[in-house]
């Protein structure tokens, strides 16, 4: 086993013990709105760090798959469970749409595609019915789980929410090392080469990308059951803003570093929205600069880096 692999598994040993004990310790809602964004931000960074394809609209996926589970648990009458799967797939619908819209175009076209049709989707929202425009819809019932468990518990909706999440997660992971995932990854360090091996480049990049639409509606659906409700900023372009900045944050292109640059930045704005009001933005923005301008490869991608260094320097 190699020094990477190693520390991979540490990592996820760690995780896992942290992930058990820590609604012992922190409120657990906090957790699980952080376990929502750190799934997106997975997510995204599926399509970012390892596809090479940047999109400004993956909120569009994150507030339908939202709206789309609140209205399937408040208004059908689904059980959590189904509700969160509807949601989901109705991420995945909207993400075959887009993505069959937008891979054919690369760099800041690309982007400015999927931008464009998030904005779209936001529009409709605001407009429709059933989301209760700016009002958003409220009162989502958390319900029971395989008709057993009951969420209306934070700490147990918690353990299911960490579990969504591991799910998430090591999907993820299987994916990047998985034949798939080396063909994502040579389409991120040079398509053209990719495209003259005889691979069939658009069809992974859509398959990539509507499994980060799939996973990022995931999150989405169980942050709605976690809030109870859904407003437009789910949908909302600062949304996409959010998950790119915590995915940079974190460590673009490493498995663990959108979570930890998810649980920065949710707690960064847990902590001093209460003192400083809307300049948490302004100081968010300030460390992203700094981290940027010192620690190119994120928190995750420095700490990484120094890792090899100590051990290189012993061997």
């Amino acid at each position: 086993m190699t020094g990477a692999q190693k520390l991979r598994l540490a990592g996820c040993g760690l995780l896992l013990a942290a992930g058990l004990l820590a609604p012992f310790v922190i409120y657990p809602v906090f957790l699980m709105n952080a376990l929502c964004f750190a799934l997106f931000a997975c997510a995204f960074n599926l399509l970012l760090g390892y596809t090479g394809l940047l999109s400004f609209g993956h909120a569009a996926f994150f507030g339908t798959a939202a709206y789309v589970t609140g209205y399937a648990a408040k208004v059908m009458g689904l059980s959590t469970g189904l509700a969160i799967l509807a949601g989901t797939a109705a991420a995945v619908l909207l993400g075959i749409v887009f993505g069959g819209l937008s891979i054919r175009r690369q760099g800041i076209y690309f982007a400015m595609i999927t931008l464009a049709l998030a904005q779209l989707v936001f529009f409709v929202y605001l407009q429709a019915q059933f989301t209760g425009g700016e009002d958003g819809l409220q009162a989502i019932p958390r319900g029971k789980l395989l008709w057993v468990i009951n969420l209306e518990n934070d700490r147990t909706l918690y353990y299911v929410v960490f579990a969504i999440f591991l799910f998430g997660f090591l999907l993820i992971y299987r994916t990047i090392h998985s034949p798939f995932g080396q063909v994502m990854k040579a389409i991120r360090e040079n398509e053209p080469r990719a495209v003259s091996l005889g691979y069939d480049v658009n069809r992974y990049k859509l398959m990539a990308f509507v499994l980060s639409a799939g996973l990022s509606g995931l999150a989405g659906a169980t942050n709605a059951i976690v809030f109870t409700f859904v407003t437009l900023t789910d949908a909302d372009w600062h949304t996409s803003g959010d998950v790119v900045l915590m995915t940079l944050l974190g460590g673009m292109g490493s498995i663990f570093g959108p979570v930890v640059g998810a649980f920065s930045i949710v707690t960064l704005e847990s902590k001093l929205s209460d003192k400083v009001g809307s300049l948490v933005t302004v100081i968010i923005g300030a460390i992203f600069v700094i981290c940027v301008l010192l620690f190119r490869r994120g928190i995750v991608g420095e700490i990484q880096g120094l890792y090899r260094r100590v051990v290189g320097s012993r061997s």
